[in-house]
């Protein structure tokens, strides 16, 4: 395994994140305890979560993702050995069954103490706003359209505060960002800079793969500029850049045949981008899955590279990626592949 630090920490963490969407519904607590088993023997020390998990969202399964990693830590005695990042949601329709969401003062809290609770631990090493209040492009969104609607106050002090609150009862360590924008994440750094009683954020999450390269358009330069590193999510596109898909393929309980709204790295021309792709890889005798995320992984903005795999095959092969080293020919092929058809996933 490789290494780098959390930005403006000592904390250092795994190269390769394991993700844990799935846990709690397409994949079962057994399964949760295995893969978490097999990726620390691998050397990953660094498991993202988040209150919303397993997803699609349900009433039923809250949080269930979240207790799943709670008894594999009572089981194990391994929390000190691990970095958890772990979640807050956002206002939504989907998530209007957890409590009323946004980032209040008590919604925050309350969130906290419950992820606390469920994963049976004292402190989150990690605690991040899973996408903004405000209504802006998340989720599929490829650009930023004015919603006059939206009533949204700027309330970034606010919630700022009050992380840094939790931060002093010693209940999180450090927070970070996901699905943000250019403008909110220079917001909350301009805020924490300027008033430096508050958290400062230290990574953002948000969608990057080869299907997916709009963090480059901006966020790539906060980044780098300002230190803030990002958590690289979906880097295989719900699977698709697994070349699992191509040709119309629907194989059994695979994410999209199971849940057909989670389309959006599904399009036409994301299909002719992957096809490219997987052409490119097998011409060098890589697996698309492995060249897809070795290009992640090797990115100087990425801090860490979040995989997620249902099946212990996938894990392995998403896990080995780290040793996959991308040559020149291979980078200005993916390059060529990308200026013909950039970004066809929003």
């Amino acid at each position: 395994m490789k290494y780098t630090r959390l930005p403006h920490t000592d904390l250092e963490v795994s190269k390769i994140c394991l993700g844990t969407m799935t846990w709690g519904r397409q994949n079962t607590e057994s399964e949760g305890h295995e893969q978490m088993d097999y990726a620390f023997d691998q050397g990953i020390n660094f498991f993202d979560t988040a209150e919303l998990y397993p997803v699609p969202p349900h009433p039923d399964r809250f949080a269930d993702t979240e207790k799943i990693i709670g008894t594999w830590f009572k089981k194990t005695g391994k929390r000190d050995k691990i970095i958890l990042a772990s979640k807050i949601a956002g206002k939504a329709e989907f998530t209007k069954f957890i409590r009323t969401t946004g980032f209040s003062r008590a919604s925050i809290i309350e969130a906290v103490e419950g992820s606390l609770g469920r994963l049976q631990t004292d402190y989150l090493d990690l605690y991040q706003l899973h996408w903004p209040e405000r209504t802006t492009n998340f989720f599929g969104k490829r650009g930023y359209e004015h919603d006059i609607s939206d009533h949204w106050q700027d309330n970034i002090h606010q919630v700022l505060e009050t992380l840094r609150d939790l931060v002093r009862e010693g209940k999180i360590r450090h927070i970070g960002l996901s699905n943000e924008t250019p403008w909110g994440t220079m917001r909350f750094l301009e805020e924490s800079k300027v008033h430096s009683s508050l958290p400062r954020a230290i990574t953002i999450q948000n969608p990057y793969s080869l299907l997916n390269r709009l963090f480059e358009v901006g966020l790539s330069e906060i980044s780098m500029r300002s230190k803030i590193g990002l958590l690289a999510y979906s880097p295989l596109g719900f699977g698709v850049l697994s070349g699992k898909y191509l040709g119309g393929m629907k194989p059994a309980n695979a994410r999209i045949t199971l849940f057909s709204a989670y389309n959006r790295y599904s399009s036409e021309n994301s299909e002719k981008a992957t096809q490219l792709y997987y052409n490119l890889a097998q011409e060098h005798n890589l697996s698309l899955a492995q060249m897809s995320l070795a290009f992640v992984t090797s990115r100087p903005f990425v801090t860490s590279n979040i995989i997620g795999a249902t099946t212990m095959q996938q894990l392995k092969e998403n896990i080995s990626s780290i040793d996959v080293d991308l040559s020149d020919e291979v980078l200005k092929g993916i390059e060529a592949i990308h200026g013909q058809i950039p970004n066809p996933a929003p």
